[in-house]
């Protein structure tokens, strides 16, 4: 019935990569977009909220929300930017400074195992024409 609808098919592969970096990042006791935003974050420390949000193309309601969690646990800090009061820059704290490779090597298998299933050309020219659709649309 939606063979041909790219809302469903899309929706219907982010449940099933939901499920899959979920596993993967149980063991930290961080859902998935938790983990990859303290993986941006140590990635890029010091990044203000807004690029945060506009990296991971999510809203900054969401990157809110998201980091309020993460300081919740103690993974990450906001700090106050001299320029403007509402921007916070964002660093990962020792705790989360500890969990990089970890959350590296959890994520980095499950996509080796992804691009194995496909198959490597198959894995690279989904992810590159995912990417294309979305900044099309967007």
């Amino acid at each position: 019935m939606f063979d041909h609808c790219l809302y469903f098919n899309t929706t219907a592969l982010a449940r099933v990569l939901e499920r899959e970096w979920s596993k993967a990042f149980k063991p930290f006791g961080l859902t998935p977009s938790q983990a990859f935003m303290l993986r941006a974050v140590l990635k890029k420390p010091g990044m203000l909220q807004s690029e945060l949000a506009k990296e991971l193309a999510i809203s900054r309601s969401t990157a809110t929300r998201s980091l309020d969690g993460l300081q919740q646990l103690g993974l990450l800090l906001r700090l106050a930017t001299g320029n403007d009061g509402r921007e916070s820059a964002i660093q990962a704290t020792a705790a989360g400074i500890a969990l990089q490779e970890q959350l590296d090597t959890a994520s980095g298998e499950v996509t080796k195992r992804l691009k194995k299933e496909l198959g490597l050309a198959h894995f690279d020219e989904t992810v590159t024409k995912v990417k294309q659709v979305r900044s099309t649309i967007a």
